[in-house]
């Protein structure tokens, strides 16, 4: 960490501290993972997984939904007992010396424990004590961790009513609460935005810094090729341990960029995805990014490009196309979904529209003055820090609430007159699945073609439609809950697309999972947009910004910029930033708004 942001890291401690972990980072590493085995059933979650984490290292483990992550996870911090081999931690046998592993970890896991009615330092005190502290003899490390988080100004607030990003930055804060020697995060970047992922990744260099040993779960590919070392996980298995650069290096390449393809990007993706030499593929702005195939030659790539009078260009590998080239490439690029779709008809080219809106709870405004147009078939991305604002303005736009001031219209009808008429004909996928956990997942199948008035052979054809295209064949009497997070965001998807909605609404409809099943949504989103369907998103992965036609950004509950993804990236250009990506354009029009405020007051 360095510059006015820097946070010196609670593990610094005392000076003996500090000693013994060079010692032991010398002696041995922070984790041996030796042959480990473990069932659930008939699943096998890891299959003699082998390994080694050293101390002062930042290592991510990467993998596939179901590829054994939080399994991994869980042994480690000593929650699971494996069925074969063994891990040592910290010169510790999970099974073993289990009270003592659990006091030398911390441990975050995807879902944090955090009490929403509970303040923020009512949780810490909390912590400490589960970890075996008085809380009164430590009111040096309580401000050590809340100096390190700049949590220090929230301490009274309610863990409930924090973003997301403070969520995790408390949850880090509980995990590190017994100094440990080797930190678990699992996948702590999902649902945070990039200021607060930021934030997040200097608190983690600070504590590698002082030598501890930080495992980092992750679905954020850009995430794992910051790590100096990464574990790759498929189907249990250990398939690379190693630098980033090592997996990306063969396929120098193999990475090419069509420059300027323009409005026809979907068309020419889906038609580059199906072309045998070409692994994987997505939209970059008004370009796209192609990965092609071990041993193939460009020649099919270069006849695309002639024939759209784009321009071809090869670029550095990301980490992202290793990945997805080393599990066998993407899922091509028809949606058999859109396919089966008519195309959409609205007696006016603007689906969805919002003048003024404004929505206040009590005395803090959540959404304040919003206004603009989304074309018919257009993909419009949401974007912004978390709290500021877009879920809000999401559910005044679905007629989940009702402005303070404003109006808004989807789809031609005005949401302050006809609440159910536009209702019917729009889909929404919730941040928070908008399933029903005491049905199962053919159950809320079933309700879902019955809110919406689907009968006779069109419901069950739908129904049918829906199995079929999200695979959901083998959890027809599971509930959604016990289902894989991939399953269950396809489940979601399947209910909100099931009266084939002229628009369709998807908040944060990725967050969490891997890259291979965003790959899938994004091929049916873009062919539901190729016939005329309009998407509204929320993301925070910022490549999934890159898709949208334009990018509206929140910031404070205002709307502070709305253009293309391409025009967003130049705004933010500079000498020493260049080229920058649309993460970089994010925290430049967050920076900037704050500058301008400064000067105002």
């Amino acid at each position: 960490m360095s510059g006015n942001t820097a946070r010196a890291a609670p593990a610094a401690g005392a000076a003996a501290d500090e000693a013994a972990r060079h010692e032991a980072a010398a002696d041995e590493p922070a984790v041996r993972i030796e042959g480990l085995d473990k069932h659930f059933g008939g699943v096998q979650a890891l299959k003699g997984l082998s390994a080694r984490i050293a101390y002062g290292r930042l290592t991510g483990l990467v993998g596939p939904d179901g590829a054994g992550k939080t399994s991994l996870m869980r042994i480690l911090a000593g929650l699971l007992v494996p069925d074969a081999g063994r891990a040592i931690v910290a010169g510790l046998d999970v099974v073993a010396d289990n009270d003592a592993v659990h006091v030398a970890t911390g441990y975050m896991p995807q879902r944090f424990g955090l009490y929403e009615d509970l303040s923020v330092i009512e949780n810490m005190r909390l912590y400490a004590r589960l970890r075996g502290l008085d809380p009164r003899g430590h009111s040096a490390l309580f401000d050590e961790l809340l100096d390190f988080t700049r949590l220090a100004p929230f301490t009274s607030r309610l863990a409930g009513k924090l973003s997301g990003g403070m969520k995790q930055k408390l949850g880090l804060a509980c995990a590190l609460m017994a100094r440990p020697r080797v930190l678990l995060l699992d996948e702590p970047g999902v649902g945070v935005d990039p200021v607060s992922r930021q934030d997040l990744w200097r608190m983690v260099q600070a504590l590698t810094d002082d030598g501890m040993a930080v495992v980092w779960s992750t679905a954020y590919l850009d995430e794992a090729e910051r790590c100096e070392r990464v574990l790759l996980l498929d189907r249990g298995r250990l398939v690379f341990e190693g630098a980033p650069a090592d997996l990306t290096a063969p396929l120098q390449a193999r990475s090419w960029r069509l420059e300027e393809v323009g409005q026809g990007r979907r068309a020419v993706l889906a038609e580059a995805l199906d072309l045998e030499t070409v692994a994987d593929g997505v939209i970059q702005g008004a370009g796209l990014r192609l990965v092609l195939r071990a041993e193939a030659q460009a020649q099919q790539v270069h006849d695309l490009a002639q024939r759209t009078g784009a321009r071809l260009a090869r670029v550095p590998p990301r980490f992202e196309d290793a990945f997805i080239d080393l599990l066998g490439g993407g899922p091509g690029g028809t949606s058999a979904l859109a396919e089966r779709l008519p195309p959409v008809a609205l007696d006016s080219e603007v689906a969805v529209s919002c003048r003024h809106l404004t929505k206040r709870f009590g005395a803090f405004t959540a959404t304040d003055d919003v206004s603009f147009d989304v074309r018919r078939g257009e993909i419009f991305g949401l974007l912004g820090p978390n709290g500021a604002g877009k879920s809000t303005t999401f559910k005044m736009l679905c007629g989940l609430l009702r402005p303070t001031q404003g109006e808004a219209h989807v789809a031609g009808v005005d949401l302050r007159r006809a609440t159910g008429a536009a209702k019917a004909r729009l889909g929404y996928m919730a941040q928070k699945f908008s399933l029903y956990g005491l049905l199962s997942v053919q159950q809320n199948l079933e309700f879902s073609a019955g809110v919406y008035g689907l009968q006779g052979h069109t419901r069950r054809e739908r129904i049918a439609e829906m199995i079929e295209t999200f695979d959901l064949g083998p959890w027809l009497s599971a509930a959604p809950e016990s289902l894989p997070l991939g399953h269950r965001q396809r489940l979601a998807l399947a209910c909100a697309l099931m009266h084939r909605p002229p628009v369709l609404f998807l908040d944060e409809p990725t967050s969490g999972v891997d890259p291979i099943t965003r790959r899938e949504f994004w091929t049916h989103i873009n062919g539901l947009a190729r016939k005329g369907v309009t998407v509204m998103v929320t993301t925070h992965f910022m490549d999934e910004a890159e898709y949208c036609d334009r990018v509206a950004m929140l910031y404070r509950a205002r709307l502070i910029a709305l253009d293309t993804p391409d025009a967003l990236k130049r705004g933010a250009s500079s000498p020493a930033r260049p080229d920058p990506t649309m993460e970089d354009a994010f925290i430049h029009l967050v920076q900037s708004a704050d500058l301008a405020e400064e000067m105002a007051a």
